[in-house]
């Protein structure tokens, strides 16, 4: 029997090209495969410069460095949850340390896009909501009418955020809720009271809060307790710091010390 040559390199030639087409498509699963670990890596290591920076954040150009690096992590990897958080986190720091208007509005509403990026992420993680909770007090600070827009949000993230745990930051969610109860007016739920009960349990977490005893001290001379504020504040100035939190101790000892004398 005679085989037609014609068929037998058509067949031939079909072959070729569909082990071509398998090794080719086999080729780009891979490298597709390997581009997510590639961007994971990369982010990851972003996020760590962005760290080193963070820890200068004396000095707020350091501090937007390392801003710029983050976002650049959440480009190369938008599902770096780590990343979401801190830049939210940095962006609130920014935003209570410029002196320029609107480089403060921008960093808080960079903090509550990001905020709320980390929380689409892993919403059963606090970092998210803590920080989203924080930018949304952000703008209260400067101006009461922003202040009593956000004081449901802010109540409700960090209520989330005791919900998933109740040390998270060392209490500093009940510091949180303090001082919405603090600062807010009566109309608005504002209650010196409940801002007393709310920190006094954050301190159960939080024995080395410098932010915490500081804000309770406040709260204490609100409801005229003087002798608790001066114990609060003599706890902050005597404390052994937090290595990491060195900025944050600095600007606590310096607040309790203007405090001081109200307390007599």
């Amino acid at each position: 029997m005679k085989i037609d040559s014609r068929l037998y390199n058509t067949r031939g030639v079909s072959i070729v090209v569909l082990l071509a087409l398998i090794v080719a498509v086999s080729s780009c699963k891979s490298h597709s495969n390997a581009q997510p670990v590639n961007d994971a890596v990369t982010a990851k290591a972003e996020v760590a410069q962005a760290d080193k920076l963070y820890a200068q954040r004396d000095d707020l150009m350091q501090l937007r460095q390392a801003v710029v690096q983050l976002e650049q992590a959440t480009i190369t990897d938008p599902d770096n949850y780590e990343a979401a958080w801190k830049l939210s986190k940095f962006n609130y720091y920014l935003g209570t340390h410029t002196t320029d208007k609107h480089e403060r509005d921008k960093a808080f509403g960079d903090g509550i896009a990001a905020g709320k990026a980390a929380v689409q992420l892993q919403d059963g993680k606090p970092d998210g909501h803590f920080w989203l909770g924080a930018n949304y007090g952000g703008p209260a600070q400067s101006s009461i009418i922003a202040g009593l827009s956000s004081v449901g949000e802010i109540r409700s993230e960090m209520e989330t955020v005791i919900r998933q745990d109740q040390g998270y930051q060392n209490g500093s969610a009940y510091m949180v809720l303090g001082l919405v109860y603090l600062n807010a007016p009566a109309f608005a739920g504002g209650d010196p009271k409940k801002a007393v009960t709310e920190m006094e349990q954050g301190l159960s977490y939080g024995d080395g809060n410098a932010f915490l005893r500081l804000h309770l001290a406040e709260a204490y001379l609100k409801v005229g307790r003087k002798a608790d504020a001066r114990r609060q504040l003599e706890s902050i100035i005597n404390m052994i710091p937090d290595k990491d939190y060195m900025p944050e101790y600095r600007e606590s000892v310096s607040a309790a010390q203007k405090l001081l004398p109200s307390t007599s």
